[in-house]
């Protein structure tokens, strides 16, 4: 189910989010300083292309450093991308059959407003069903 629920999302909404994200990356991979928003930026983006089966957990150690970025983070580009999830979860949502991805647009907008200190794992791994 998961791997059919993919394949759609990918035709219908993944595409395009992932490509967002390849954009902001590259923008953020223009100067040095914002280069681990940039691979942060990509790190999302293959979330977004294929969201079922996985999620997203705290990352150990992450600090003061993941507070300060995602601060800029939300400032540069966080805002637009979540805006971008929440359109095409409303658009979704609107058929029977896009509401499992709209509501999988709506579980991207937060690691797209803070995506510093997360880790994008399998459901298996998060939930210990391995």
């Amino acid at each position: 189910m998961r791997t059919l629920l993919n394949l759609i999302w990918l035709v219908l909404a993944g595409f395009w989010l992932a490509c967002g994200y390849v954009l902001a990356g590259l923008i953020c991979c223009i100067l040095i300083v914002t280069i681990p928003f940039g691979i942060a930026s990509f790190r999302i983006a293959g979330f977004a292309l294929w969201p079922f089966g996985r999620t997203m957990v705290d990352r150990r150690g992450a600090g003061a450093g993941s507070v300060l970025g995602n601060v800029i983070w939300v400032l540069l580009a966080g805002w637009w991308l979540a805006l971008g999830h929440l359109v095409t979860g409303i658009a979704l949502c609107v058929s029977i059959i896009g509401i499992p991805l709209g509501l999988a647009n709506f579980k991207l907008i937060p690691i797209s407003l803070l995506p510093l200190g997360k880790e994008i794992v399998s459901t298996d791994e998060a939930f210990g069903t391995r």
